[in-house]
């Protein structure tokens, strides 16, 4: 059984001994937002009218948000012509924008849902600028990445249209947390390595042996899950666990990867075909944030029970 970190939020905006939650805002005055690590589809934010705060890739000297300046594919070909590439958390001030946007449009309270705090400062920058945010937020620190974050803020959003209240969307989000896990295969645990995301140790014994990973996000962190002797095997491996953890009916899933859209399509074809009560199934590219520290090749699995 994976474990994961019980996930982190701040009330803030509020009274001593208050919390946004506690104002009892109906749905239409609750406002959900996330970052761009949830890799949501366009027409699921808008539909649920979930505002998005970039992250940055800096690719050289150009600092680029994710999702509007830099493609997928412009970063794959970076990576494999081995040119520097960090990422950036998005600045406190962005996020105080981002706030008082969501305050002008008739939002009396928010609920700011992020990427694991162990894998990004994203979850502080937005802790800081909610303390001047002119209405109460709630920032989360989900412990989660790609869709496993996106269905958290998808079912916060969903429990505020409904009329559920700030705290309330909050317990939604972090029971979807809870509930969720994330596997996922890479190429190489080089780029991993390089970002300072897996430790030197597991990423030498990966080389070392010439193994395929597997991996999972644990506790908010990338953890090794298994080592498999070849890609062929690795994918397979990776069908099989998800399959074990989606078995039961109301589940969600979602298929990501890194420039290997046929990979990703026939391992979706796959786990539909054996997985029959599926809730819903997602196939999308993650963005350049993710991209850029699993390298092209990465093929990932959330499952995520309603």
């Amino acid at each position: 059984m994976t474990r994961r970190r019980p996930t982190r939020s701040e009330g803030l905006g509020c009274r001593p001994g208050t919390t946004a939650g506690n104002l009892q805002l109906m749905s239409r005055h609750v406002a959900i937002v996330t970052d761009s690590t949830a890799y949501l589809p366009h027409r699921m934010m808008e539909r649920h009218g979930i505002t998005t705060v970039p992250l940055t890739v800096v690719l050289g000297d150009r600092a680029l948000e994710e999702g509007t300046e830099i493609s997928t594919r412009s970063l794959a070909q970076a990576l494999q012509k081995r040119r520097p590439v960090t990422t950036s958390r998005p600045s406190p001030e962005l996020f105080a924008e981002t706030y008082r946007k969501v305050a002008r449009s008739g939002a009396e309270g928010i609920v700011s849902l992020h990427l694991s705090a162990e894998l990004s400062g994203t979850y502080d920058a937005a802790v800081l600028a909610a303390r001047e945010a002119p209405v109460p937020v709630r920032v989360v620190d989900t412990g989660m990445v790609a869709m496993a974050l996106g269905f958290c803020a998808l079912t916060a959003a969903e429990t505020a249209e409904q009329g559920g209240t700030v705290d309330e969307a909050v317990a939604a989000a972090e029971k979807r947390a809870g509930n969720t896990s994330a596997y996922f295969y890479v190429d190489t645990l080089d780029y991993l390595r390089r970002g300072g995301r897996i430790g030197a140790a597991q990423a030498l014994l990966g080389s070392a042996l010439a193994v395929k990973p597997l991996l999972q996000l644990q506790d908010g962190r990338i953890e090794l899950l298994e080592k498999v002797r070849t890609a062929s095997r690795a994918i397979a491996r990776l069908e099989e666990i998800a399959a074990q953890h989606a078995s039961g009916p109301g589940v969600d899933i979602a298929v990501h990867h890194l420039a290997a859209p046929e990979r990703a399509l026939a391992l979706a074809d796959r786990l539909r075909a054996r997985l029959p009560g599926l809730a819903e199934l997602h196939v999308s590219e993650v963005g350049a944030v993710i991209g850029a520290h699993t390298g092209p090749g990465l093929l990932g699995v959330v499952v995520s029970p309603r």
